[in-house]
């Protein structure tokens, strides 16, 4: 799926992970109560960003990467009915350590 989509630049395609349904308690929430996912794992990167005086610069991420992502950074898009993301390399706040 992700060799269907490519970014650009400082781009980075994410697919969001679901979080848990439900509570600690057992309670199952519904999906009006859900948050919005901020984790996922990265699914492709472009090549990085070019700076004005045209020396590019790498990216830190590469596919396979866990993921916190702000909140309501990226665009949402659906590839092969499966729901991503796609964000700025700096709309990444953290990579979690496997």
């Amino acid at each position: 799926m992700a060799a269907k989509l490519q970014p650009l630049a400082d781009r980075v395609l994410v697919k969001p992970i679901e979080k848990e349904e439900k509570t600690k308690s057992g309670i199952y929430l519904p999906d009006t109560a859900k948050e919005k996912p901020q984790e996922g794992k990265v699914m492709a990167v472009g090549p990085g960003r070019v700076t004005d005086d045209g020396k590019k610069i790498p990216m830190e991420l590469k596919v396979g990467d866990r993921v916190i992502y702000a909140k309501y950074g990226g665009t949402e898009i659906k590839v092969d009915d499966e729901e991503m993301m796609i964000l700025r390399e700096s709309d990444i706040l953290a990579k979690k350590s496997k």
